[in-house]
């Protein structure tokens, strides 16, 4: 039996209502527990402060397209090697890590789970592989559907018993956790003519009858919730990027109606002006709206200046930007299910575009009511890599120094916005809030993101510091499930984290509407698409509730 008691620290437990009282946490067999016996081992957190292990809900940290930048970036990695990681394996850094860098880096933060963002159901396989070679975190990750070809063959011939028997065999064929839309109905006319998009929920989508963008979105928002899974559609709205599009973002969330969405890196999502100009920032309109409709939730994707790597399956974003940066590109299909583009790219603090991206971020933040409901994301790694995770805190808890930056960005990007006129300032509870018990409560990960009695034992401890950034840049200690991995700084044991995934029910009669599709259209044979149990070694399913 392995216990432990951590007293004289100051916790943060906001799901419990903990604003740094000084307590103890009790550990036992992996889990938080109400007491541990006496003579129990003690560590004393006097001049520390205590959080639950961070949970980053939107990240790209595995499968093929991660696996293709980090082949791209081959002088990325040459500059950024840490020696303190002691292992012989090849662990290369930079912007988009290697796997076993991956975990240790985000550990050396104090998270200890991530969930990767979008995988296409052909790349399950490499993407669990990854998960599993990622030390420390726990994981799961999000399966891409909304240009899935036969789904939307089926939503075009209205066959919807059909439509959420697919979806539900799809994510137990593949271990994902959670639904993923991108550019909804956007790859279609990407492949039939270049650089075509579409850029309205209502336009028909080519080679689907009656099939539009909101068809797409309305449809994945009722099977997500009809099959009860933990987390609700995760959605990248269509015209990412463009002036104008946050009239977009408030349609798709109109959408949903009273259902649950949850709109990603929303800061790409919430610009004014008109489209081929200058964006200006809606971060209000999409802030005022998420406050009055609690059913729709958002992690922010904040820009951060300094080098960032696109990448997307929102391809004709992609070649848009490719078009203007001129540097080396890729692009790639898979199949029937979605495309890929990865752009190595830098944000700037004096190109207006880059300023202004930077400032909606942290408006969205600073005027959400709710925190929530608003929590912290880069996009690792196309708002910049999770690493400024640190920095941002600080933005986000010092007025002072966040005008500082703002005087160094382009002044007439700063100007449309307000962020300057906004003097809130985080507290450590609202940062506990948006970085661990917020993404933890969306993810619907109960024993995540908490300190209560029954949760997983994944605890980080700081040293207090006036200085932020410096403070959450590196935790003193690490424990997962009850163990120390990072004590005084270093790391003191390897370990594998477990992957989330769903399982819900299904009718087996859907394979037989799915297997003549595949004889059409794959590649793969059907027998041999699903993926198999044993890339689930350390496996954790997550109950759904199928109404």
């Amino acid at each position: 039996m392995t216990t432990l008691r951590i007293k004289n620290g100051k916790v943060y437990d906001p799901i419990n209502g903990i604003d740094g009282q000084v307590c103890d946490i009790c550990i036992q067999d992996g889990k938080i527990v109400a007491e541990v016996p006496e003579g129990s081992p003690c560590l004393d957190a006097s001049g520390m402060v205590v959080m639950p292990g961070g949970v980053d809900m939107h990240c790209h940290i595995a499968g093929h397209k991660v696996n293709l930048a980090r082949k791209f970036l081959p002088e990325d990695h040459r500059r950024d090697v840490q020696p303190r990681v002691g292992s012989l394996r090849s662990g290369v850094g930079g912007v988009v890590p290697s796997t076993f860098t991956t975990g240790y880096r985000y550990a050396t933060l104090g998270y200890t789970t991530a969930m990767e963002a979008a995988i296409p159901p052909l790349g399950a396989r490499h993407a669990l592989e990854e998960l599993n070679d990622t030390p420390v975190i726990d994981k799961g990750f999000y399966l891409l559907l909304a240009n899935n070809v036969c789904l939307n063959q089926l939503l075009a011939q209205g066959r919807m018993e059909e439509f959420r028997e697919a979806v539900a065999w799809w994510l137990n064929a593949t271990k994902a956790y959670a639904i993923k839309l991108v550019n909804p109905g956007g790859d279609e006319p990407w492949k039939g003519r270049r650089n075509a998009n579409v850029h309205d929920l209502d336009e028909p989508i080519s080679g689907f009858e009656n099939v539009t963008p909101r068809k797409i979105i309305r449809a994945l928002i009722e099977v997500s919730n009809e099959l009860g899974l933990p987390h609700p559609a995760h959605i990248h709205c269509n015209n990412l990027g463009h002036s104008g599009n946050y009239q977009t973002t408030l349609e798709t969330m109109k959408t949903a109606g009273d259902l649950r969405a949850h709109i990603t890196h929303i800061q790409f999502h919430s610009y004014g002006g008109e489209r081929g100009k200058n964006p200006t920032s809606a971060a209000r309109q999409i802030v005022e709206y998420i406050d009055a409709h609690p059913n729709i939730s958002a992690d922010v994707g904040q820009v951060m200046f300094g080098k960032a790597t696109l990448m997307t399956a929102d391809a004709p974003l992609t070649w848009l930007l490719r078009n203007i940066t001129q540097d080396k590109w890729v692009n790639a299909d898979t199949e029937c299910e979605s495309g890929c583009g990865i752009l190595p790219f830098s944000y700037q603090e004096r190109v207006y575009t880059h300023a202004l991206q930077w400032a909606i971020g942290l408006e969205l933040f600073l005027l959400a009511k709710d925190p929530w409901r608003m929590v912290l994301s880069t996009d690792h790694p196309n708002g910049g890599s999770f690493q400024n995770y640190p920095r941002l805190i600080r933005l986000l808890m010092d007025k002072k120094f966040r005008d500082e930056q703002a005087k160094k960005a382009n002044p007439k990007a700063i100007a449309q916005t307000s962020l300057l006129d906004i003097d809130r300032e985080f507290s450590l509870y609202e940062i506990a809030i948006v970085t661990r018990a917020g993404p933890a409560r969306l993810l619907g990960l109960r024993d995540k993101g908490h300190l209560g009695v029954g949760a997983d034992a994944d605890i980080t401890i700081y040293d207090e510091q006036e200085d932020k950034e410096a403070m959450f840049n590196a935790a003193r200690y690490v424990l997962k499930g009850g163990e120390f991995f990072i004590r005084d700084y270093e790391f003191c044991q390897d370990g594998e984290g477990r992957i989330f995934h769903v399982s819900p029910d299904y009718d087996p009669k859907i394979e037989q509407v799915l297997k003549p599709f595949f004889e059409e259209y794959y590649t793969v044979q059907f027998e041999n698409y699903p993926v198999s149990a044993h890339y689930l070694a350390h496996g954790v399913r997550v109950p759904t509730f199928r109404q």
